[in-house]
């Protein structure tokens, strides 16, 4: 069993940066793909971005390509989500999701990919 926390989020102004963090309880958490989703209100929630087992293949929706960067640190498995020059529009619930994907070479990018969920990460941009 893996439980999924996130961390850092916060209220940021537009073109403020934050850097949420993903981290898993159990072993095996460096061979499981992870992804960012988000959840507006009064919208669906919606994929952010992706990441393989080991780091090596990481995907974004289109509109935060260029400002949002993924990774995952492959001493402490804990992934983050880089967000530079945040819009209000990127004002969500973040989420963490993870699912075994050991030697799978490209990332889930759907939700009902995911096996295990966060409880979110509130983020806000405004000023």
């Amino acid at each position: 069993q893996v439980q999924v926390v996130e961390s850092g989020g916060g209220l940021v102004q537009p073109g403020g940066s934050l850097r949420l963090s993903c981290a898993a309880s159990g072993r095996g958490f460096s061979r499981y793909g992870v992804g960012w989703f988000r959840q507006a209100p009064g919208k669906e929630r919606e994929f952010v971005a992706a990441t393989t087992w080991n780091g090596a293949n990481i995907v974004y929706v289109d509109s935060v390509k260029g400002r949002f960067t993924m990774s995952k640190d492959s001493s402490s498995d804990i992934v983050y989500l880089q967000m530079n020059s945040l819009k209000p529009e990127d004002t969500a619930v973040y989420y963490c999701a993870a699912k075994w994907a050991y030697l799978r070479s490209s990332p889930f990018r759907k939700e009902d990919d995911y096996e295990y969920w966060g409880q979110g990460t509130q983020v806000t941009v405004s000023s």
